[in-house]
């Protein structure tokens, strides 16, 4: 925990920092022996990490206008957006539209990660006033750092992004963990009200 917080440590030996290391570490199985150091652990991750980031993967970057860590940050929202991993490369379609757009992403999980209360179901207006570097209700672009640890398949999904005309989406009112996906606003607002009807009829207010 001191080297994750480390801000001299981290730039000296990973050019990241506490806002970016977590874009470091790569969800998969790994061996490790029990006495291994602080640093040890790191090292073994950045040579995992350049081992994920093939010339390939930087490729697909590229071709998006993202750099990795950009990649990470991007495929950390879509990680807490979604559990279906085949609906991923869609909804990474949506927010690249929407960075090419210069639209605010407005990603709920971003206002979770800012207030800091992951038990929220329900966003209110209210918490999207909040000052913060990751609200991406009121601020333009990525969020400076990943909010979670985003998984391959979701680190993908974004390299391997869905083209389409999408700019908006919002849970499926039947509580599947799906998503409806919308071109329009005018489409998007009934979407969404199909939704906020069934959250009303469960009874779920926060």
């Amino acid at each position: 925990m001191a080297l994750l917080s480390d801000s001299a440590f981290l730039a000296e030996h990973y050019q990241l920092s506490p806002r970016t290391v977590f874009s470091l570490f790569i969800p998969n199985t790994y061996e490790f022996f029990w006495n291994t150091s602080a640093k040890g652990f790191m090292d073994r991750m950045a040579k995992e990490y350049e081992r994920f980031w093939t010339e390939s993967r930087r490729q697909k970057a590229r071709e998006a206008n993202m750099t990795p860590l950009q990649v990470s940050i991007l495929a950390s929202i879509i990680e807490e957006e979604t559990q279906k991993d085949d609906e991923k490369p869609t909804m990474a379609g949506v927010y690249i539209n929407r960075l090419n757009m210069g639209m605010r992403l407005q990603a709920d999980p971003t206002l979770k990660f800012a207030l800091g209360d992951f038990t929220i179901r329900r966003l209110l207006d209210r918490h999207k006033e909040i000052d913060s570097p990751y609200n991406t209700y009121k601020n333009v672009g990525l969020p400076p750092g990943p909010i979670c640890i985003p998984s391959i398949a979701s680190i993908d999904a974004v390299l391997n992004y869905a083209k389409h005309d999408y700019l908006f989406f919002c849970a499926k009112e039947d509580f599947s963990g799906y998503h409806n996906f919308a071109k329009t606003l005018q489409q998007h607002n009934r979407n969404a009200q199909a939704y906020q009807r069934a959250l009303n009829q469960q009874r779920i207010f926060r």
